[in-house]
């Protein structure tokens, strides 16, 4: 979902599904995940210093995006995030 230019339709419809892919893909591209084999979940938890900036910004986001979902003045403001 990174590359706007070439968008592709993804199987997945629910709310914040682009936020949820490019954290993920962010993530899975880490030294924590791939050469110390820890999960996404225990990167993020720990702050491992080999996350990027990007990463907790997407994560922070995609938390925002999902807190939109309850807020009912969304109907007029839309939901936040992509």
């Amino acid at each position: 979902m990174k590359y706007y230019e070439e968008v592709k339709e993804t199987e997945d419809k629910r709310p914040c599904a682009g936020l949820r892919e490019d954290l993920k893909a962010c993530l899975l591209a880490t030294d924590c995940v791939r050469i110390h084999r820890k999960t996404p979940r225990e990167c993020l938890i720990t702050n491992d210093p080999s996350v990027p900036e990007e990463c907790f910004a997407l994560r922070t986001t995609f938390f925002e995006c999902k807190r939109s979902l309850l807020d009912t003045r969304q109907r007029f403001r839309g939901r936040k995030g992509y």
